[in-house]
């Protein structure tokens, strides 16, 4: 039974194409090919995830695998273990020792922007 302030989750071996929207916090440990959209949610990418989507969302945690890009409008976590490949846009990054990234970083104000599909120039931190 679900605790009402636990987060959504998408488990182990459940795969979804297409796009993921919602407006609660979620967890992906299986596979999602496509878009993920939490405008003002956290995401995290559990270890066990095979992610091929763009992500946005309000918060980013990732520990698994990630192709695609990634906006925040706040804070992105890049733990131990993950290997993503995209560029990043948020307002802050933290990497830890053994994550694996390639791609570019824009930290900067514009992140919480980045909705609209417009590209902000490109700022901060080139990996």
């Amino acid at each position: 039974m679900a605790v009402e302030n636990s987060p959504a989750r998408i488990g182990k071996t459940v795969v979804i194409c297409g796009e993921v929207k919602g407006s609660e916090d979620l967890i992906v440990d299986g596979r999602v090919e496509g878009t993920v959209n939490l405008s003002e949610s956290r995401l995290t990418i559990g270890p066990n995830a095979n992610v091929a989507a763009d992500l946005s969302a309000k918060d980013v945690l990732i520990l698994g695998q990630v192709k695609g890009n990634v906006v925040a409008s706040g804070r992105v976590e890049l733990r131990a273990g993950c290997n993503v490949e995209g560029d990043i846009r948020a307002l802050r990054l933290a990497v830890e020792d053994n994550a694996v990234f390639r791609g570019k970083v824009d930290l900067t104000q514009t992140a919480a922007k980045a909705h609209d599909g417009a590209h902000a120039p490109q700022a901060g931190l080139i990996f």
